[in-house]
């Protein structure tokens, strides 16, 4: 289903006129503008089979995965738009999940009962994901084995494409189901390497492949390299790997105080941003079961978490936050969005069998900045355009990444918070492709577009 906004607040459903009619069941999105015409297109990811609807300008989509071969029969779960070989534009990485017959389904039961139960991700044989490089014409051309996206295990359920070693070129982090995860460094020439093992990130700090869901990415410590925070099932718990750049990750969780707070949570979306606008990032994560008989952890239906950084460690704060987190759903796709254009966060949460929910941000919050970019050698769609912000001795970074929570797309924009902070910044933009912007003593508290210069 498609909803447009509208002016005076609130959406209307358009689905049926926009021509969005994938009917299978539908599992993740992805939103970008594949072919630079201006105009966002729409690639979703079912059980079966997945589409591309390219974005005809006028209101309406047409299907083009046959054409464009960007159909893939798997169970597929997460996509992610990212230009990978930075020749301007997006290539397009699906996430693939495990061998599952939704034709012929397999029965599974429980141990003590013989009660039919739900199966668990090691009853079946785990599928290897896809990637699709983008030709240009409107054409696509299956690249993950040539450019050695492939590692073992693999039940992929979150992906997050980004430049993780801050050496100019996108990297893809992969969040896997009961496997270890994979970090494929781009060693450019279309060409990458598996090292998620060897920069820590595969693991936890126990050195236990743990059950990988979502993924949120951004820079908590502000060292000037984008970590992560990746969600998973009750009886663990959600791990924080702090980059520490060419020393690789550090599993930072404890010591931040979020291991005991999300021990009886099963996650899956999850987003780092700063809502309150005072330079430190917060976490939100949704939460929900798999299992409607579940008995571990907090059952089956689970609140939703909000944590916010005091001094050196997490706490939760979602209780004060809204009474949203009163209520327990089964909470799925978490998604970043401005619906109300005032410059902060909004957030869009999808859960299992109830409606979804329109979180509104009204937080008291500090000066800020939106940062909208149109790439012009680079995608237009500005995946891989990273900001710094400097004001005084505060310095700041984000980065616009491909993909990212779970199943779920963001806006495409950037919003950095400084807290009371009086006076201009300054910005350094790197494009996708390298080129370098600067500007100087920008004015706060504005949304501010920017056209990627050509030299």
């Amino acid at each position: 289903m498609l909803y447009r906004g509208l002016k005076e607040g609130g959406f209307v459903a358009v689905g049926e006129q926009a021509r969005i009619d994938d009917g299978d069941y539908s599992q993740g999105i992805a939103i970008a503008d594949f072919d630079n015409d201006g105009f966002d297109d729409v690639y979703l990811t079912t059980i079966r089979h997945n589409s591309l609807f390219r974005n005809q300008g006028d209101g309406t989509f047409q299907n083009v995965t046959d054409t464009a071969g960007v159909d893939d029969p798997r169970w597929s779960s997460s996509a992610a738009w990212g230009d990978l070989d930075l020749d301007g534009d997006l290539d397009l990485y699906v996430c693939n999940y495990v061998d599952f017959d939704v034709e012929h389904p397999k029965i599974c039961r429980r141990l003590k009962t013989d009660l039919p139960s739900m199966c668990h991700p090691r009853d079946f044989n785990p599928l290897p994901d896809e990637c699709f490089e983008n030709l240009g014409d409107g054409t696509f051309r299956q690249v993950a084995k040539s450019w050695k996206l492939e590692g073992p295990g693999n039940r992929a359920l979150g992906v997050a494409i980004a430049d993780y070693n801050n050496d100019g070129w996108p990297d893809i982090f992969v969040a896997n189901d009961i496997t270890a995860n994979f970090l494929f460094l781009n060693r450019q020439q279309q060409q990458f390497e598996e090292s998620a093992t060897l920069l820590g990130c595969a693991l936890s700090s126990t050195g236990v492949a743990q059950a990988n869901m979502g993924i949120a990415i951004g820079d908590y410590d502000r060292n000037g390299y984008l970590d992560l925070y990746v969600t998973h099932f009750s009886g663990e718990w959600n791990t924080l790997y702090r980059n520490l750049g060419a020393e690789g990750f550090q599993d930072r969780t404890a010591l931040l105080g979020l291991v005991g707070p999300t021990m009886p949570k099963l996650g899956f979306g999850t987003v780092m941003a700063d809502f309150d606008q005072n330079g430190d990032n917060e976490l939100f994560v949704a939460n929900g079961h798999v299992d409607s008989t579940s008995t571990e952890g907090d059952g089956y239906e689970m609140v939703a978490q909000l944590f916010t950084k005091n001094g050196s460690r997490f706490e939760e704060c979602g209780q004060n936050a809204s009474d949203y987190f009163h209520h327990k759903f089964v909470g799925r796709g978490v998604a970043l969005g401005d619906f109300d254009a005032d410059g902060d966060w909004d957030l869009a949460v999808v859960h299992q069998n109830a409606p979804a929910a329109i979180l509104r941000n009204d937080s008291s919050r500090g000066r800020w900045i939106k940062i909208q970019g149109i790439g012009r050698t680079s995608s237009r769609t500005p995946i891989g355009m990273r900001v710094t912000l400097k004001q005084g001795d505060l310095t700041l970074m984000q980065e616009f990444v491909g993909g990212s929570s779970y199943c779920s797309a963001n806006e495409s924009a950037l919003i950095f918070g400084v807290g009371d902070s009086s006076g201009p910044c300054d910005l350094e933009i790197r494009w996708a492709r390298g080129t370098i912007q600067h500007l100087k003593h920008v004015s706060l508290n504005q949304t501010l577009k920017l056209l990627e210069p050509i030299e």
